[in-house]
């Protein structure tokens, strides 16, 4: 699989092109357009309980879609639900990568996801929770709201962020999901909630806005009855 991005950084699009009767593996709803003859068939990856556990748990779709590209080859274009960049991954069977809520977009024949847990977030209603953790080899597709930053640690190198600007992180990194501040009310007066705690080394992604924030104020901003 090639793969060719448009439209960047704000509105981004990735063309996903395959070499005669490949597949590839793309979240449910992000298909924009494809060349014609391509194959498309839905299910639930790893069967029914895996693809609860990815939607429940991880916040993707339960069903993930399978193009197949006919005998002359073919292309798929897709992109995230929000404004923003997309950024691929090439991931070479030796490290794996944690993809937060929503940032996992499409990967290539040959990597596998599963559903991990990433910390305590959504117990307290805040970010974090279960992450989409990829293993294998090929190309992983993550999608962003806003710009992306890719971080580079180096080894004993440590960086805090707000857990609702993660995207993605390698497994050689260490992370720590924790409360910024001591208590509701310190929590509240400086608008943050949970951070991760990274330790190089590795690389992360970051995003440069927060789906939530848009979310508080679309819901502020909402009509009340």
């Amino acid at each position: 699989m090639q793969v060719q991005v448009r439209h960047q950084p704000s509105f981004a699009v990735a063309r996903l092109s395959l070499a005669p009767q490949e597949p590839v593996q793309v979240e449910s709803g992000a298909m924009v357009a494809t060349s014609y003859g391509m194959q498309m068939e839905s299910r639930a990856q790893g069967g029914v309980m895996k693809g609860l556990s990815r939607a429940v748990l991880g916040g993707e779709s339960l069903f993930v879609t399978t193009y197949t590209a006919p005998p002359h080859g073919g292309w798929v274009d897709v992109a995230g639900g929000l404004p923003g960049d997309v950024q691929v991954l090439e991931m070479d069977g030796r490290v794996g990568w944690c993809v937060t809520r929503g940032a996992w977009l499409a990967n290539s024949h040959g990597i596998a996801l599963e559903t991990r847990w990433g910390g305590f977030g959504n117990l307290f209603g805040g970010e974090g929770g279960f992450l989409t953790h990829a293993q294998g080899q090929g190309q992983l597709v993550v999608a962003c709201y806003g710009a992306i930053d890719v971080r580079t640690l180096q080894p004993g190198e440590y960086v805090t962020v707000d857990s609702g600007h993660v995207v993605a992180y390698a497994d050689t990194v260490q992370t720590q999901l924790r409360r910024v501040s001591q208590g509701v009310v310190q929590s509240l007066k400086s608008g943050e909630g949970l951070v991760f705690d990274f330790a190089g080394p590795g690389q992360i992604l970051t995003q440069t806005r927060n789906p939530d924030a848009l979310l508080g104020w679309l819901v502020a901003r909402m009509p009340s009855r």
